[in-house]
């Protein structure tokens, strides 16, 4: 249950009570015990990726197969992400200390951070070569090519499947970005090889290259805009702040609703601060519970801290004009 610690400070308002509802049972909001099972998913996936990706590299080297070398590269950077997601994942287990009082959720963020920005990477390196090769075309061995790409597409789709079972923490969707874009990867090469066994066409194999490239930028932006929103501290997505601050104030014995912050501490965790304006001072212990229960069934926001303020006090708060949500 949530447990409520009621801190009194006695500062210019006269006395005001901190209600901190830190709720630690996450059992039905994708909670800490979870991020094993997400974890496990993560270590498996990554000794697949990386045992192929030898396999790739070395029939890509002897090919001579932009498409199926650039996948290569693409899946030692899925494993290096999925090593980053799996560590990530065993981190935000770690309970609670001193120095971190919400707990190492936010490492999952860190891990998603540090996959966007090598796929970008790898994007700039395989876009690179490619422009080489339309320049000077190289001869590509269309057969080897086509049963590598086959095989890890077939590998790929598994892995794709394991992660998508998964718990879809910001660090598995990474995770299975990298995959996914291995798997068009694969099918480019596939594609490679085979156009180049029936007309002899090679820069199919940079052009493929370069196709797939696009599709990965496309991902790690998209990832990297989401992972940004939660580090700069935004409002979780789906939910609207606005709308929380009104259903609060409508709460029985609420006056008004003010000083309203609402963030992700990682993607299946929400925190919400916020000043609660009421009649009088000894009414909070019956508001209390309707505030934390709406918050916690309809918007799955379970780290809150709750200020009561009666009449007196909450006019001498100095807020923004845009602050006050009246019932």
């Amino acid at each position: 249950m949530a447990h409520t610690h009621d801190h009194t400070h006695d500062g210019g308002h006269g006395h005001a009570h901190h209600d901190h509802d830190h709720d630690h049972d996450h059992g039905g909001l994708g909670g800490h015990h979870h991020h094993g099972g997400s974890g496990r998913v993560l270590v498996f996936s990554l000794l697949l990726t990386l045992s192929f990706a030898v396999v790739e590299a070395v029939g890509g080297w002897w090919a001579d197969s932009l498409a199926l070398m650039s996948d290569a590269g693409h899946m030692f950077t899925d494993s290096s992400s999925l090593a980053i997601g799996a560590l990530a994942a065993w981190m935000a287990k770690r309970p609670v200390s001193k120095m971190h009082s919400f707990g190492l959720q936010r490492a999952e963020v860190l891990g998603a951070l540090i996959n966007a920005v090598l796929m970008i990477v790898v994007v700039v390196a395989i876009a690179v070569s490619a422009i080489e090769r339309f320049a000077e075309p190289r001869s590509v061995a269309g057969a080897p090519v086509m049963i590598i790409a086959a095989i890890g597409l077939l590998m790929n789709i598994g892995v794709a499947v394991i992660l998508m079972r998964g718990e879809q923490t910001m660090n598995v969707r990474g995770a299975l970005i990298h995959v996914i874009g291995d798997l068009l990867g694969s099918v480019a090469a596939l594609a490679a090889g085979l156009i180049i066994i029936l007309t002899g066409w090679m820069p199919i194999d940079p052009l493929l290259s370069l196709l797939v490239s696009v599709l990965i930028l496309v991902s790690a932006v998209r990832l990297l805009r989401d992972v940004v929103h939660v580090l700069m501290e935004g409002v979780p997505k789906g939910v609207d702040a606005g709308a929380v601050g009104r259903e609060l104030a409508d709460v029985e014995g609420v006056r008004s609703v003010h000083d309203l912050h609402i963030w992700s501490l990682s993607s299946s965790q929400r925190a919400l601060a916020a000043h609660i304006e009421i009649a009088r001072l000894s009414e909070w212990q019956a508001i209390l519970p309707r505030l934390q229960r709406l918050l916690a069934d309809k918007y799955a926001i379970t780290h809150t801290t709750l200020q009561p303020e009666d009449r007196a006090t909450a006019r001498d708060c100095v807020c923004e004009p845009d602050c006050g949500i009246a019932s």
